[in-house]
């Protein structure tokens, strides 16, 4: 059984027609269910009941260095989804080239701009997109 590898640079983040670059040095991407899953009640007899959620909707933050162009573009898209009034959901993937995870959402949206920092050193920026309840998140292992 061979080793198996991951390579940062082979994940790749499309929104719209923008393919993201300029990651952040870490962590670049989080992805949370918003839904709570499958939930279980245990009633006073001992009786189990489980209810399945139907928000399968995600959230997912992008981390990008601050110098990014990625975020003239992600700021373009938040503008004109404010600009048509919610108009401006895009199609969104997630893809691990090296792996099997795929996140995909045929109209995600930006929940809002990130707040904005400045120092002495290139700092990140914080982008939180909202996914429908269509999208798909399948988290996989390497190739």
């Amino acid at each position: 059984m061979g080793s198996k590898t991951y390579d940062s640079s082979q994940v790749i983040i499309t929104f719209g027609p923008h393919i993201i670059t300029g990651y952040a040095e870490d962590t670049f991407i989080s992805v949370e269910e918003m839904g709570d899953g499958i939930t279980s009640v245990v009633g006073a007899n001992g009786e189990k009941g489980r209810s399945m959620s139907q928000n399968r909707s995600l959230q997912i933050t992008l981390t990008l260095l601050q110098t990014s162009k990625s975020n003239d573009a992600l700021s373009a898209a938040a503008d004109f989804d404010r600009a048509s009034h919610g108009q401006g959901a895009l199609p969104l993937a997630i893809t691990d080239l090296t792996g099997r995870t795929l996140i995909a959402d045929p109209g995600a949206w930006i929940v809002k701009k990130p707040n904005a920092g400045f120092g002495a050193t290139i700092g990140n920026r914080e982008w939180t997109i909202e996914t429908s309840n269509e999208a798909t998140y399948h988290v996989g292992g390497a190739r």
